[in-house]
């Protein structure tokens, strides 16, 4: 693609434009012939520097950091000062942000941000020019919260089994699904809102996590649905309790998904229990997780837990995209992401 295209242009505006949604530490800035554009210069500020621009935007410290780099990239692009400057609305933008007032950084460190995924490889040729498909969620990009739980931001796995969900929509359409493991809610809500799942349930097993879903479900427009709802599973805990005659109501269950829900080898033993009484429970169930290879002796000694437990595990191939070849989600490329199909 040539970059004096205006393929070219709009598919470089769009990449900037979503990785700053997404919080990026590294963005892939236009290219210095582009941002002298005056034409470049506006639609960055109408798209997310604008006041309004944005229904939920990103902290003010990173906001500051990526409007004075850019300025900064802008500034060293231009060759003739006569045939191109700097944008008015880009610098006033920049200076009401250096003049609001900022919470300390550890006060900041502590709080959640607004995080927006798109979902680039969404199918929507059936609607005339439809705006990107995204999921916007509440996260902590602290690792680890106080509490312990790492469910409060989301993870490389879950955008990757997202990937592949979006690009089988057939395996979600219309299907009750489950998803172990929760943390934000992003596969839950992908499922619910652009997937066409009939009913999906995001549980977890942190008090905590479950509690703040809700939160993410209405950043989606899904607030009050029936489509979607938040429960509390501890896995190794039976499903069905003494005072229950059915779990879930008695509604079956098609589909269990997991992303990132093995990296803890003590937990392993009680997450394929209950993958085994799922399974006992909807014989019939299809189980797709997902794992970052972080630690490849823990995602093994999942493998030998299911294989114990009478469980076929097949790998599938889909590709990790290469981090320049990517659109929205962003995520690295450098560490191993597998997703296997559970059944017996």
């Amino acid at each position: 693609m040539m970059q004096d295209s205006p393929e070219f242009k709009d598919a470089s505006i769009g990449r900037f434009c979503h990785q700053y949604l997404q919080l990026e530490r590294d963005l892939d800035y236009p290219p210095a012939t582009l941002l002298r554009e005056a034409e470049v210069q506006d639609a960055l500020y109408r798209r997310i520097f604008a006041k309004g621009a944005l229904a939920y935007t990103p902290p003010k410290r990173y906001q500051i950091r990526v409007i004075k780099e850019l300025v900064s990239k802008v500034e060293a692009s231009i060759e003739d000062w006569d045939s191109h400057g700097v944008s008015e609305d880009l610098m006033t933008a920049f200076s009401i942000l250096l003049v609001s007032p900022l919470p300390p950084e550890f006060t900041a460190a502590q709080q959640k941000s607004y995080v927006t995924y798109t979902l680039s490889l969404l199918d929507q040729s059936d609607q005339p020019s439809p705006p990107p498909a995204q999921i916007t969620l509440l996260e902590s990009r602290n690792l680890i919260a106080a509490a312990g739980t790492t469910g409060l931001r989301t993870w490389e796995a879950a955008l990757h089994l997202g990937q592949y969900l979006t690009t089988n929509p057939s395996l979600i359409r219309a299907k009750n699904v489950l998803e172990l493991g929760a943390g934000t809610g992003y596969l839950s809500i992908l499922c619910a809102k652009f997937l066409a799942a009939d009913q999906t349930i995001a549980s977890d097993g942190s008090d905590d996590v479950v509690a703040n879903l809700p939160e993410n479900f209405f950043l989606n427009g899904l607030q009050g649905s029936e489509a979607i709802r938040a429960m509390d599973v501890k896995w190794g805990h039976a499903l069905v309790g003494t005072e229950d005659e059915h779990w879930n109501g008695g509604k079956p269950i098609d589909v269990v998904l997991g992303a990132d829900i093995t990296y803890d080898r003590s937990v392993i033993p009680a997450l394929v229990g209950t993958l085994d009484e799922l399974v006992g429970m909807f014989p019939h169930v299809a189980i797709l997780i997902s794992a970052t290879e972080r630690n490849r002796e823990t995602f093994h000694l999942f493998l030998e837990a299911c294989e114990k437990t009478n469980f076929r595990v097949e790998e599938i191939d889909f590709k990790l995209p290469r981090r320049q070849d990517q659109r929205g989600p962003f995520y690295s490329d450098q560490v191993p992401i597998r997703i296997c199909k559970i059944a017996k």
